[in-house]
């Protein structure tokens, strides 16, 4: 039966969307700084449609979690992600290291 796999995707999405909800209660998206990325002094690539999916670490306030996420943007150091929660979409810069792809695991 096809269905419950589907399902169980869909479930899954979901309770990362009350995640998501749960921590942004916590306090705003943390970003790097401008400063951090140093924009000026490093090449940024920006990625066209289709996205590449990523999980990554986020923080809101002081409360850290794993999303999945689309690569949007990067840099030699830094990834521009999006990541959305039912109808809200969420966009941060975090470091590479706090990036990784389904072939990493």
């Amino acid at each position: 039966m096809g269905s419950s796999k589907r399902l169980a995707a869909h479930y899954d999405m979901r309770s990362q969307h009350q995640e998501i909800l749960r921590a942004a209660r916590s306090g705003p998206l943390q970003s790097l700084t401008d400063r951090e990325l140093a924009l000026r002094e490093q090449p940024i690539t920006i990625y066209p449609q289709p996205y590449r999916v990523v999980q990554a670490w986020v923080r809101f306030g002081a409360s850290a979690i794993r999303v999945d996420a689309k690569l949007v943007r990067s840099t030699p150091l830094a990834c521009g992600i999006e990541f959305r929660a039912e109808d809200q979409v969420f966009r941060c810069w975090v470091w590479g290291s706090a990036i990784s792809t389904s072939s990493d695991d």
